[in-house]
C-alpha cells in the first residue's frame, strides 16, 4: 500500500513538474527567437526554428517526466542494491558488478555509434520541416502554377533520404535492445554457473544461490530501465543540442553596458562614414551625410544599392562595421534598443484616428479592430496591408519616420489620399523615404542617389535633374521628365 501511494504521488507531481517545465522553456525559446536580429532570421528558416522548438520541448518534457516518474527510483535502487550485494556474497557480487560494467560499456558503444548517425537524421527532419513550411506558406502560388505534384514529389524525395539515413540508426537501436536482453539472460546464467561452482567448493549454499539469483533479477531490471533511459537520452541528444544552440545564440545587436534612454529625441541624424557588408558583399560604403531635424530625405537607386540597409542601420537591425550612426549627436549604439524600437500602447480612439489618416478606417470598421487577418495578413488585400502598416507608423508618432515604399500597393486614388496624409504627418519629423517610383519623392528636401552602396548624387529633385547624371536617367525612364535625346531628335526633324 505504501509503495502504491508513493508511486501515485511521484507520478502526479512528476507530471505537473514536467508540463510546467515544458511550457516554461517553450515560452523562453519563443521570446528568445523573437529577440534575435533580422540577420539571424534571414539565414535561418522559420520552419526549422519551429521544428527545433517543438522537438526540443517534447524531448525536455519526456526527460523530466520519465526521470522523476521512473528512473530516479531506478538510480537510487542501483546505488543501494549493488553495495548490498557485497554483504550477501561478495564473490557473486563482484561477478554481478563486473558483468554490469561490461554490458553497460558494450551498450554505450552501440548507442554512441547510433548517436552519430542520428545527427544526420535530424538534419533531414529539418529539411522536411522547411520544405513543408514553404509549400504550406505558398499554397496559392503552388496551385496557380500547378506545382502540387512537383511539391509532393520533392517531399517524397526528402522522406526517402530521411528513411535512408534512419534505417542504419534503427539497426543500431535494435542491436542495443538485443544486447540488453541478452545481458539479462547471460548475467543470470553466469550467476547460476559460478554459484554452483562456489557451492561445490563449499563457498556458497543453495539458499545463497537462490537468493542471489532473485537479487540479480531485481538489479538487472533496474539496470535495463537505466539503459533504456540513456538510450532515449542519446536519441534525443541532437534535438536537445539544436534547441539549446538556438537558446545560446547571442544577438549581434544588443544593449551596451551603460546604454541610456534619452527620451524623445529631436531627430538630428548623422551617418559618419558608415560602412557595412553582408559577408563579403559590401552593402553600404562610406555613407557620410547629415540630416537636420524635420528634414525629409529620399533614398533612391536601383535594387541592391543599399537603401534599405542604410535605414536598417538607423534603427539597429545591424551595427555598422566602421563609422557611426548618430541621433542628436549620440552614437545609437550607446542608446537602449527599446528607445529606438518603442511599441505603441494606444486606445481604440487613437487607433481609429491613425486608421483614418492612413485611409484605412473604412475596411477596418467593416471587419472590426479585433478581426483576424489570417496568416501574414492573407485575408487582407495588398493595399489594405500597406495602409495598416502606415497606420502603425502614424500611431507610433515617432520623431524619426522611415517609409519604405509606403504607397507601392495602392491604387491611384487611394495613393493620393495616403500621400496627402503622409505629407501632413511628415511635417516636423525627420523622415527617410525609400521609393523606386520617383513621383513619391518629388517634394523631398533632399534626394540621395545610391549606387553599389555609395552616394553618387545629392540634391533636390530639380537640382539633380539639372545635373544630368544618374538621377536624370532614372527620372527619364519613369517619364518624370522629358527625354533630352527625344526632344533633340524632335527639334531636328
Amino acid at each position: 500500500l505504501f509503495t502504491i501511494v508513493c508511486g501515485a504521488l511521484t507520478a502526479l507531481y512528476a507530471d505537473r513538474l514536467a508540463h510546467r517545465r515544458r511550457h516554461g522553456v517553450l515560452t523562453e525559446y519563443f521570446e528568445h527567437i523573437l529577440q534575435l536580429p533580422l540577420s539571424y532570421h534571414g539565414g535561418t528558416h522559420s520552419g526549422r526554428l519551429l521544428k527545433v522548438m517543438l522537438a526540443g520541448t517534447d524531448s525536455i518534457w519526456w526527460l523530466w517526466l520519465s526521470f522523476f516518474r521512473e528512473h530516479l527510483t531506478a538510480i537510487v535502487s542501483l546505488f543501494v542494491l549493488l553495495p548490498l550485494s557485497l554483504f550477501l556474497n561478495w564473490r557473486l557480487a563482484l561477478l554481478l558488478i563486473g558483468l554490469c560494467v561490461v554490458f553497460s560499456a558494450l551498450t554505450a558503444l552501440v548507442v554512441r555509434k547510433a548517436e552519430g548517425l542520428q545527427n544526420s537524421v535530424e538534419r533531414y527532419y529539418s529539411d522536411l520541416a522547411e520544405r513543408t513550411s514553404d509549400a504550406l506558406g505558398n499554397v496559392p502560388l503552388v496551385q496557380s502554377f500547378t506545382r502540387v505534384e512537383a511539391e509532393v514529389m520533392a517531399l517524397r524525395d526528402v522522406i526517402a533520404r530521411l528513411l535512408g539515413a534512419q534505417m542504419p540508426v534503427l539497426g543500431w537501436w535494435a542491436t542495443a535492445a538485443v544486447l540488453t536482453r541478452a545481458s539479462t539472460t547471460l548475467t543470470l546464467l553466469s550467476i547460476f554457473v559460478v554459484g554452483i561452482g562456489l557451492y561445490v567448493r563449499g563457498l556458497a549454499t543453495i539458499g545463497d544461490i537462490v537468493i542471489f539469483s532473485n537479487f540479480t533479477g531485481l538489479v538487472i531490471t533496474r539496470l535495463e530501465q537505466m539503459v533504456g533511459f540513456v538510450n532515449r537520452l542519446l536519441l534525443d541528444a541532437p534535438r536537445l543540442k539544436d534547441f539549446f544552440d538556438v537558446l545560446d545564440t547571442t544577438p549581434a545587436v544588443r544593449d551596451r553596458p551603460g546604454a541610456i534612454d534619452p527620451g524623445r529625441v529631436h531627430g538630428h541624424v548623422e551617418f559618419d562614414h558608415v560602412s557595412f557588408s553582408y559577408g563579403k558583399r559590401p552593402a553600404v560604403v562610406d555613407l557620410d551625410f547629415d540630416v537636420p531635424p524635420g528634414e525629409t530625405v529620399a533614398l533612391v537607386g536601383p535594387t541592391g544599392a543599399g537603401k534599405s540597409t542604410a535605414t536598417a542601420l538607423l534603427h539597429r537591425v545591424f551595427d555598422p562595421q566602421s563609422g557611426a550612426v548618430k541621433i542628436d549627436g549620440r552614437d545609437i549604439r550607446d542608446l537602449k534598443l527599446a528607445c529606438l524600437r518603442c511599441k505603441p500602447n494606444a486606445s481604440d480612439d487613437e487607433l481609429r484616428a491613425a486608421c483614418t489618416r492612413a485611409q484605412a478606417l473604412d475596411f477596418v470598421e467593416r471587419v472590426g479592430l479585433d478581426a483576424p487577418v489570417g496568416e501574414r495578413g492573407r485575408l487582407l488585400s495588398g493595399g489594405e496591408r500597406q495602409r495598416l502598416a502606415i497606420a502603425r507608423a502614424l500611431l507610433k508618432d515617432p520623431p524619426i519616420l522611415i517609409l519604405d515604399e509606403a504607397t507601392s500597393a495602392l491604387d491611384a486614388a487611394t495613393e493620393r489620399k495616403v500621400q496627402a496624409a503622409l505629407d501632413e504627418v511628415m511635417k516636423g519629423r525627420t523622415t527617410f523615404v525609400i521609393a523606386h517610383r520617383l513621383a513619391t519623392v518629388r517634394n523631398a528636401d533632399r534626394i540621395l542617389v545610391l549606387e553599389e552602396g555609395r552616394i553618387v548624387e545629392s540634391g533636390t529633385f530639380d537640382e539633380l535633374v539639372a545635373q544630368g547624371g544618374r538621377f536624370l536617367a532614372l527620372a527619364t525612364a519613369q517619364f518624370m521628365v522629358a527625354d533630352p535625346a527625344g526632344v533633340a531628335r524632335t527639334g531636328s526633324g
